[in-house]
């Protein structure tokens, strides 16, 4: 019997070498396959109208307290106001007090000085600490899930001048076009991330295809809104969002007013 010669035998080794090398590169390469993280898309951030809410074309909002709009000095203002065709406390009726974030105390009163954000009224007298000078004072009623009612008659707006000079450091005209921020507003935990409702008050304008509109950029996606109407925000990431809105004019160009740009940051949570 003959002899493997060293070359024959070296060729061999070499050749399983070879073989043994390929094969442990191919199960490295699949556990890595295995432990590379799968990418998944992020989903798009998306504007809709909302609808199915009561109109509540007929509710009424007046304030009684205080009489005069001029006041001595800043300080404790107390307010006092009444309703017709609403209730404050009900809940509202329909799909959006579930699809939404909803108030578990119900209906209210959306209290909004200077265009700050707003305070949440379940009672229709309340104090509220104000200070030297000149406020816009906007208060309008609101859905249990902080819809607001939008009809000329569901809307409080005043002029305040409190202390002996009290100086407009705004530069307010109560008959311009005005934006006022509402929702969406705080911390959202759980479902209530899944629908936001974006919502605001228009003042001494309308808004149309052709004319005005309000400008919302969300996180730095921009949508044109050309109907004054509520929204729901869909897609939205967990952590700050953050919502820019704009009253702007049919060319797109911010209108004057001390209120029409306005940024707000909200939070959500799992």
């Amino acid at each position: 019997m003959k002899m493997k010669t060293p070359n024959l035998l070296a060729t061999m080794l070499l050749t399983m070498l070879i073989v043994v090398s390929c094969k442990q590169k191919k199960e490295n390469t699949e556990q890595a396959e295995e432990q590379v993280p799968v990418q998944t898309e992020q989903p798009k951030i998306t504007l809709e109208k909302l609808g199915g809410s009561p109109a509540y074309a007929y509710a009424v909002l007046q304030l009684e307290v205080p009489k005069s709009m001029t006041i001595a000095k800043g300080g404790e203002v107390d307010f006092i106001f009444t309703m017709n065709n609403y209730e404050l406390g009900a809940q509202t009726e329909g799909p959006n007090a579930e699809r939404l974030a909803n108030s578990g105390k119900g209906q209210h009163i959306h209290f909004i000085l200077n265009n700050q954000p707003y305070s949440a009224h379940y009672e229709p007298a309340f104090a509220k600490e104000i200070p030297d000078g000149v406020h816009h004072l906007v208060a309008f009623l609101s859905r249990s899930y902080h819809e607001s009612v939008k009809n000329e008659n569901s809307v409080v707006v005043k002029k305040l001048e409190i202390g002996p000079n009290a100086m407009d450091s705004l530069g307010l005209d109560m008959e311009a076009p005005t934006l006022i921020y509402s929702r969406p507003k705080g911390t959202y935990t759980g479902k209530d991330t899944e629908n936001l409702l974006l919502d605001f008050f228009v003042l001494n304008t309308t808004l149309s295809e052709d004319g005005n509109k309000v400008k919302a950029t969300v996180n730095g996606e921009e949508f044109m809104i050309s109907e004054w109407a509520p929204h729901v925000l869909k897609g939205l990431p967990m952590g700050e969002v953050t919502i820019s809105l704009e009253l702007v004019d049919a060319e797109g160009n911010l209108i004057p007013g001390p209120f029409n740009k306005v940024t707000r940051t909200v939070t959500l949570t799992e």
